[in-house]
């Protein structure tokens, strides 16, 4: 089996960057005329995982639009994710997970072990316990050929006090983050490593000490693209030579198209980037 790193270039260089987030959040379950419910969110990832299927290469299922509904929204979790992989696309959970010792166990044997009911292509984990408290995560990862993104910068803008502040004169949080994330990496086969971190598009990624060289061979995962103000056009603007390592993640300007037109605006939305390359 390939590599995360090698599947993930495999994809954007087929479909192009775009990541669509599965985000049934209530208001756009009542857009779509479906219930706030398990069943509705159900209904909405695998409408999603169709229009998606041939025209996107990554989703990206926001958990805790599913958690909401308890031990149903998860069943519809399962649905979802296994209809995604057998649909070829690369799923990124977006769980957030982070935490220590045997409960960091658990999370990495929920979402990356080969055969769990949730068992996706990555997660998004939290480092702010430490990247060490990430062992067990990035472990598993690299042992079954998953991947992981780890919050670096991210593009909500309460978080740029903690990710600027300065582990010492060298370094800001965000880049020691990504320090330890590149060390993982090392020696992966392929021009991207599996372990990846989470960028936001929004965000000056230099003024948190997120150059192209701590950066390189890292796949970075971008929210902020779409109805956050980022445009494919501005990708290579915004992320320069590192740009061709984005999953450029859109959920609500993708999702708000609605279950009739959703194919086509993921498919035009993915022109997009495509075209940038």
């Amino acid at each position: 089996m390939s590599t995360f790193g090698q599947r993930l270039r495999q994809a954007i260089d087929a479909r192009g960057p775009l990541c669509v987030g599965i985000d049934p959040h209530e208001a756009l379950l009542r857009a779509w005329g479906l219930d706030a419910s398990a069943a509705g969110v159900r209904e909405f990832g695998l409408r999603t995982v169709d229009a998606a299927r041939g025209r996107a290469g990554i989703v990206k299922p926001q958990v805790a639009f599913f958690e909401r509904y308890g031990s149903a929204g998860f069943a519809a979790l399962e649905e979802v994710i296994a209809a995604a992989r057998a649909a070829d696309l690369l799923v990124i959970a977006d769980a957030k997970r982070g935490d220590i010792g045997t409960t960091m166990d658990g999370y990495a044997e929920a979402w990356l072990r080969p055969g769990a009911p949730l068992e996706s292509d990555a997660v998004t984990l939290s480092p702010y316990l430490g990247t060490d408290a990430l062992h067990a995560a990035l472990t598993m990862a690299l042992e079954h050929d998953k991947g992981a993104f780890v919050l670096a910068a991210t593009s909500n803008p309460e978080a740029a006090a903690l990710q600027k502040a300065r582990v010492d004169e060298e370094e800001t949080v965000a880049e020691r983050v990504a320090h330890d994330v590149a060390a993982r990496n090392i020696g992966a086969p392929g021009s991207l490593g599996p372990i990846g971190l989470v960028v936001g598009a929004t965000v000056d990624r230099r003024a948190f000490g997120l150059d192209d060289i701590v950066l390189a061979g890292t796949p970075i995962l971008a929210p902020g693209f779409g109805a956050q103000g980022a445009q494919p056009a501005d990708l290579g603007s915004i992320f320069g030579y590192v740009a061709s390592q984005v999953v450029a993640s859109e959920s609500r300007s993708v999702l708000s198209a609605g279950p009739d037109d959703l194919a086509t605006r993921i498919e035009e939305r993915a022109a997009l980037y495509r075209g940038q390359r």
